[in-house]
């Protein structure tokens, strides 16, 4: 328990440390014939929480953690069932969750080995050799909740309960991974808010990675400023607009005393709304400032002005400015450092747990996950292992039929991981491994019910990754690209073995390097190789159509069509006309927009033969050769 007395009539704390300036309580008039005495502590009312889904708690990193993997993971929603969607997803995400710093890591091993782990709650704390430490982190963040006018002490209304609130308690590390500071935070317990009360409106975008790494690419070819800024304790700067009343925090019962709630001026972690007012926030002080938010993303604000372009994309409170000089930059810090907490992370070398390099003099740019490789091969301790050349052997098919067919295999498949180890290599093939995309799609369409044969493949995958983690997506002017990208469409028909359905795949270039991939299930059987190359057409047409909008938002303009490449012929003829209408006539008429947006004059199909074709890594496994040769084609170099 810290110690201290609140003072009702100066509506200040006094600790032996230091005075800490408080908002005077608001006093709710008592409810009739029985007024309740101020100086009779009140009987708080508390939230009935134990049903209750705690995965609502989440601090910073955790709703960055889902967000990353909810991006990302839509990415195989056609290429696995719901139930093994939801399966890969909460794998990711506890793993994506535990890599969101620099070193993939939550805590200092040293520490841990002379501390022990991190403690989990308040209690934790009590006995440990830094508990001092942990005590006056948890002072400091109490301290600046107060200073932001976060809430303010109150009497509770007959009428409403509290909800909870918890310390999350996390360890800081510097660049070399020594101890930079403890972190504490008050994360309110938002599963126990009361819909319709105490919030309405809780979604908050993120962007897509597609457009972050366009916008990436664009920094390479353009030789623009690239720097991140850190929003410190973002989501506090949310304005609430409904009423919420939290308990005081475990450690801090003595500071406004008994019978003394604390009622939320401002969005806290862990509530519901936190998000969503926190982007309502930032909007309306970008605005403020001459930017225009995204259509086409909703997480990106672009300033145009004449001969200035600076694009911000946001990731929860991680913020990209991309800008033709410096003094851009500095103008748009200088006004944001007007209205929030900033830490300057100075020129981008982290994106989201990947690693950013440059050489301005080349004009290149490149993205990699190698410490992230490393720390997944070695928590499924294999970072021994032999390395493969291919991410799953060639012509490799996986089907329901390998699910376990006895008690011995039912038994072994009980002890092994498959589920965390695809969810983690989830983020990778979202993020910049295009190369694994349609290995990790399928083995996540077995996620519910994995066999041996799976779990081989899985640990397949790891060994391709073992000799492949030095691979960096790379991205640096192409003198043959006569457009500002370019897009390819391949698919696999009947590939998959048990509902007989096609592979859509495609691959968007920008430069030399991927910006956007796919590889996807198709919904529906189709009856020719004509009819799923057509049905891949059409999916990555409207990706090409995204891009155009989200590119000419950034103030790009596009005097001609966008190239899509393709494959077959039949394909590209009845995407031009409508040929081939006996065989094509049952086909759902929302895919025949693909003929519209091409006779409007905003896509050209194109032909381009198979072994020019970089998305047909994405539809079925390759043989070694090939693999490299489609490697070169994305962008992907050691």
């Amino acid at each position: 328990m810290i110690k201290g007395k609140y003072n009702e009539v100066t509506g200040s704390y006094k600790s032996n440390s230091r005075r800490i300036p408080r908002p005077a309580p608001e006093i709710h008039p008592a409810p009739q014939p029985a007024p309740v005495s101020d100086t009779e502590p009140v009987q708080v009312q508390q939230s009935d929480e134990e049903d209750r889904d705690e995965l609502d708690l989440m601090s910073e990193d955790e709703m960055q953690a889902e967000a990353l993997m909810f991006t990302g993971l839509m990415d195989f929603g056609a290429n696995a069932g719901l139930e093994d969607q939801y399966i890969a997803f909460e794998d990711a995400f506890d793993y994506v969750l535990k890599s969101t710093n620099h070193f993939e890591h939550v805590f200092s091993a040293e520490v841990c080995k002379q501390y022990g782990p991190e403690p989990y709650q308040w209690k934790d704390i009590r006995g440990r050799p830094d508990a001092h430490l942990w005590e006056q982190a948890a002072m400091e963040e109490f301290i600046s909740l107060v200073e932001n006018g976060t809430f303010t002490p109150v009497r509770l209304p007959s009428d409403r309960k509290t909800i909870g609130c918890r310390w999350v308690f996390k360890l800081k590390r510097k660049a070399d991974g020594s101890v930079d500071r403890y972190k504490a935070r008050l994360v309110a317990k938002g599963f126990s808010q009361c819909p319709g009360l105490e919030f309405s409106q809780v979604f908050a975008p993120t962007a897509k990675w597609a457009a972050l790494r366009a916008i990436l690419a664009l920094a390479a070819l353009e030789d623009l400023e690239l720097y991140s800024i850190d929003i410190s304790t973002a989501f506090l700067n949310g304005d609430l607009d409904h009423d919420v009343y939290m308990d005081q925090p475990e450690g801090f019962e003595e500071y406004y005393g008994a019978g003394f709630v604390l009622k939320l001026v401002k969005a806290i972690y862990g509530l519901k709304q936190a998000g969503r007012q926190w982007h309502k926030k930032l909007d309306s002080v970008l605005k403020g400032m001459g930017f225009t938010l995204v259509r086409c993303d909703n997480s990106i604000w672009v300033y145009r002005r004449e001969d200035v372009r600076i694009i911000i994309p946001v990731y929860v409170d991680d913020m990209t400015i991309a800008a033709k000089s410096k003094d851009q930059y500095l103008f748009v810090k200088e006004e944001l450092e007007k209205h929030f907490k900033l830490h300057d992370l100075g020129p981008t070398s982290f994106l989201l747990g990947v690693r950013v390099e440059r050489d301005r003099s080349k004009r290149l740019l490149s993205l990699s996950q190698r410490q992230y490789i490393i720390d997944i091969l070695e928590r499924f301790e294999m970072s021994n292992c032999t390395t493969v050349t291919t991410p799953l052997p060639d012509g490799h098919r996986l089907s329901k039929a390998m699910a376990p067919k006895d008690a011995e295999e039912i038994a072994f498949m009980k002890t092994v991981p498959y589920r965390q180890l695809v969810g983690a290599l989830m983020y990778l093939a979202v993020a910049t491994r295009p190369d694994i995309s349609y290995a990790v799609g399928v083995l996540a369409r077995f996620s519910s019910n994995p066999g041996p044969s799976h779990w081989k493949a899985a640990k397949h995958l790891c060994r391709y990754l073992q000799g492949t983690k030095d691979m960096k997506l790379t991205y640096t002017p192409d003198p043959h690209a006569p457009e500002l990208f370019t897009t390819f469409s391949d698919a696999d028909h009947g590939g998959d073995e048990d509902n007989r359905r096609s592979t859509s795949g495609m691959v968007v270039k920008m430069g030399t390097g991927a910006i956007s991939w796919a590889s996807r299930l198709q919904t529906i059987v189709t009856l020719s190789t004509t009819e799923a190359e057509y049905i891949s057409a059409v999916q990555s047409g409207q990706e090409i159509i995204w891009l155009r909008n989200l590119l000419s938002e950034f103030g790009y303009e596009f005097t001609g069509p966008s190239t899509l490449y393709v494959d077959n012929q039949s394909a590209l003829a009845v995407a031009r006309n409508p040929e081939h209408h006996g065989r094509m006539k049952h086909l759902d008429l929302r895919h025949y927009w693909l003929r519209d947006v091409v006779e409007a004059g905003d896509i050209d199909i194109k032909y381009l033969p198979t072994k020019s074709m970089p998305a047909d890594i994405m539809t079925k496994a390759l043989g070694r050769l090939k693999v490299v040769e489609m490697c070169g084609m994305l962008g992907l170099y050691d």
